[in-house]
Order: structure tokens, then sequence, then C-alpha cells
């Protein structure tokens, strides 16, 4: 069944005990994440969790049922969460929605899925489950969004600071909450202890920082100019740059590229795709960012984002992400995106020839 944000919130917060499978899907994947959390909270820290993805269900079609009616070892409560699924996983789904028992909860993060797609058609018709889908906030709800979550960790925001922060993240919620989990170590918030966020925290902290601009580091990584990427690597340590501050803007960069992406491929029309974007693509940097999402298809930069999302929650966690790491991850990230260039290249070249 499709729910609405206030049956989901309801239902992950307390799972029913007629719904055996929620489905959170749709291009903002970040607030389907940030939805699939609150069932994590609400079957508590000592709960097993079960992950599950797309192709050990395809290959295993009767393990989501069996999952879901099993008993944890430990007598505490369990579920079961889904990473990557997908059409191969309609058999799966249809045995655990057919089976007699099925006591654990079962999520999914699906990303986005096409109206037509099977698996969303199963889950829309049936009584046993709860879709909903995310769509990426408009200016207004992204900064609703940083407000609620800078006040969770007891941070208050002026207007005008969220504001800036749903610039700086392109309204990603993710990056929003990267930013203000940043403002709260730096002035040392708390729920218990709630301060006030400033203009000049924000300063201090943030990607855009013009004194170490990342721009042409990022345009050589995602493009594979590997001779740009030495270059700009050696001109930020000239200015005494941290090469972590650069994982921050280029996860934004690929972000971006990712959205556009699904949106090309959903219509296949690049020039819309680009355009529905809007001002997060600088218009100086519109010709860079076309033949980047060229470059990149759907998984290549999933991928990317991972990586870098990693990289990013390690570096501020304190967990010391030295500067060769980061090199090491640039130059994977820049290695693959110039053998996909090269590979473009001679696709256009056989066709042309053909």
């Amino acid at each position: 069944m499709k729910a609405n944000r206030g049956q989901i919130e309801k239902a992950l917060d307390a799972p029913p005990a007629d719904v055996r499978f929620f489905l959170l899907y749709g291009p903002d994947e970040a607030g389907s994440l940030a939805l699939a959390k609150r069932l994590e909270r609400a079957m508590g820290p000592e709960a097993e969790r079960i992950d599950l993805d797309g192709s050990t269900l395809r290959d295993d079609p009767a393990r989501l049922a069996d999952e879901a009616a099993s008993f944890s070892m430990f007598g505490d409560k369990r579920w079961v969460r889904i990473n990557g699924m997908g059409e191969e996983s309609v058999p799966a789904l249809t045995a655990l929605l057919e089976a007699e028992a099925a006591g654990n909860p079962v999520i999914a993060v699906a990303g986005t899925l096409k109206p037509a797609s099977k698996l969303v058609k199963l889950a829309l018709d049936h009584k046993r489950v709860l879709a909903f889908i995310s769509y990426q906030p408009d200016a207004r709800e992204a900064e609703q969004i940083a407000h609620a979550i800078a006040r969770e960790g007891g941070l208050r925001l002026t207007p005008d600071l969220a504001r800036r922060i749903v610039d700086l993240a392109h309204g990603d919620r993710a990056l929003m909450a990267g930013e203000i989990e940043k403002l709260i170590l730096y002035l040392d918030a708390a729920p218990d202890q709630p301060k006030e966020a400033t203009e000049e925290a924000l300063d201090a902290l943030s990607a855009d920082n013009p004194e170490a601009d990342a721009t042409p580091l990022v345009n050589a990584v995602l493009s594979g100019d590997l001779k740009a990427m030495h270059r700009e690597l050696g001109r930020l340590v000239e200015v005494g740059a941290a090469m972590a501050s650069v994982l921050r803007p280029l996860l934004t960069r690929a972000m971006l590229l990712a959205n556009i992406r699904t949106d090309f491929d959903r219509s296949g029309r690049l020039e819309a795709a680009m355009e529905a974007a809007g001002k997060a693509v600088f218009w100086k940097e519109k010709g860079i960012v076309t033949r980047q999402v060229r470059s990149w298809d759907a998984q290549g930069i999933a991928r990317v984002i991972q990586r870098l999302a990693q990289a990013e929650r390690a570096s501020r966690s304190g967990r010391g992400l030295g500067d060769l790491m980061v090199r090491h991850e640039l130059l994977t990230i820049a290695r693959q995106a110039a053998r996909d260039r090269s590979a473009d290249c001679r696709a256009s070249i056989a066709d042309d020839r053909g």
C-alpha cells in the first residue's frame, strides 16, 4: 500500500504486526535512509539485524521469507534490511508475502524505481506492504530538514544559516547532516547543552572556503584528467590545505552528477536533465558537468559516492584519514573516469567508421 509521510513515520516508529515489508524508494535516497533509521531506533540497539541484497535474493528467493520467520539466537528482536533491491527480488518478496508467518519486519531502500516496476506494483497493491517514495526536497523543505537535524544535536540555526547550509549541500539531506554535525562538534553542542550556531563557525568549517578552492581538482578527478589532478594536488599542498578538505566538494559534485544522471536515464534527454538541476550547476561549469554526466553511468557514480562518503566520515571521526589515503581514493576515481572516457572515445570512433 502507498503511505504518506505521516503514515510511514508512524509505522516505522512502531512496526505494526500486519505489515511485513517496508519499501523506501525514490530519487532522494538520503531521505529514504533517514526513514530507515527510524525502524532501526524502534527495534533497539540489542536487536539482531540481517543484511541481504538483491543478488542474494535472486539466487535464493526463499531466503527472505525464512529470515523473516526465524527467531534470534539470543532471544532479542530481529529485523531484516535489504540493500540494492530491484526487479530480481520480486520472487523473494512474493514468497515473503505469501508465507504463513513472518514475525520480523523487513525493510528495503531501493533508490529510484520506474512506475512500471514489478516491484513497485507488487508493493503498492499488497496490504501487507507499506511503500513510500522520497523526492528531493524543495528549498523550504530542505531548510526545515536542516533545522530538525540541528535540533536533534542541540544546535540552534538562524534562518540565514539554515539557508546557507542548504545551498552548500545542494539540498541533499546527507550532506546537510554532515555540515551540521561538524558545527555540533565544533561548538560542543548537545541536546542537554544546546548552542547557537554562528556565521563565524560555519565560515571556519564550510567546504566553500575561498582560500582553498577545490573546484579545479573536483573537475580533474571526475573527468579523469590525471595530469591536472596531480597539478591541483600540488597547488593545495602549497596553500596548506588538508587533503581531506577536498572530499566534501567532491562528494557534493558526485551527488549532483548522480541526480542528473538519474533524470537523464529516465527521460533520455540530457539537456532537460541539466536544466532541471537549476542553480545547482554553476553556469560556468555547465559544459564540464555535462561531459561528466556522460562519462559516469548510474552504477559508477554510485560507487564513487560510496567511496567518498566512507572517506569523508572517516575524516570527521578523528580516525586519522591521512593525505596518502585521500590521494589513493582520488587516484582510483580519476583512473576509472579516464578508462570510461577512453571507452567512450573508442565507441564513438567505431560508430563513425560504421
